[in-house]
């Protein structure tokens, strides 16, 4: 390994992530994710119109978030993904509420203090991320939330079958058939949510084995 372990292997995640976006342009389906659905009713409860969406793939969820009426940035570090995204907008005649941004995630947000209404992140927050660098994260999403703005998160956690088994890269990260998850232990949602309010911790599943997840919702306080 080099001088930064920890980067070198989030640049190796983030290397099979393009690759794996090339060779499977569907792989998560075309449906829309059940915690964006959770999101679209909690960005409408708050009155959002602006929403971004952090590490959107190839866009099932930020499309849904347009075809709702919301505007949306979508980010990911896959220029890949983020094209399919477009032409699937374009396809949808949504083009026009939809913008795209490759962005690494371990770098400050390129938008301006308190400039968006809603953040959305599903299984962002639990790639080959180090805890700390997970803490710039969601201070970089507090930031760029207006007052009052909500943030829908989900995380795959301690209690998760893959937890504990695979290669151990230290820092609750283990890594499975080339993909490296951060598991959160609950004390670290905690963390995350001191300065916020927090509304929610709902446990769920999705997919294989299956995968056991939390869906977050908090906001930020009005001042």
């Amino acid at each position: 390994m080099g001088d930064d372990p920890e980067r070198e292997l989030a640049d190796v995640q983030r290397e099979h992530w393009q690759h794996t976006y090339d060779a499977h342009p569907d792989m998560y389906g075309q449906q829309p994710s059940a915690p964006a659905r959770h999101a679209c009713a909690a960005f409408r409860a708050a009155g959002a119109e602006h929403i971004l969406e952090l590490g959107a793939g190839h866009g099932r969820d930020t499309l849904l978030f347009a075809r709702e009426g919301f505007t949306v940035q979508a980010t990911d570090f896959s220029g890949t993904g983020l094209e399919q995204l477009q032409q699937a907008a374009r396809d949808q005649g949504i083009a026009d509420r939809v913008t795209t941004v490759v962005h690494d995630v371990r770098e400050p947000l390129p938008l301006p203090d308190a400039s968006v209404d809603g953040v959305f992140a599903h299984m962002l927050l639990c790639m080959a991320l180090s805890t700390g660098e997970i803490h710039a994260v969601v201070d970089e999403v507090r930031r760029v939330l207006r007052p009052g703005g909500t943030f829908v998160y989900t995380v795959r956690h301690t209690g998760d079958a893959h937890y504990g088994t695979g290669t151990a890269h230290g820092d609750d990260i283990y890594e499975h058939g080339g993909f490296a998850v951060h598991f959160f232990p609950r004390r670290l949602v905690d963390a995350l949510a001191e300065s916020w309010t927090l509304h929610e911790v709902h446990a769920f599943e999705e997919g294989e084995l299956p995968r056991r997840l939390w869906r977050i919702t908090q906001t930020r306080p009005a001042e």
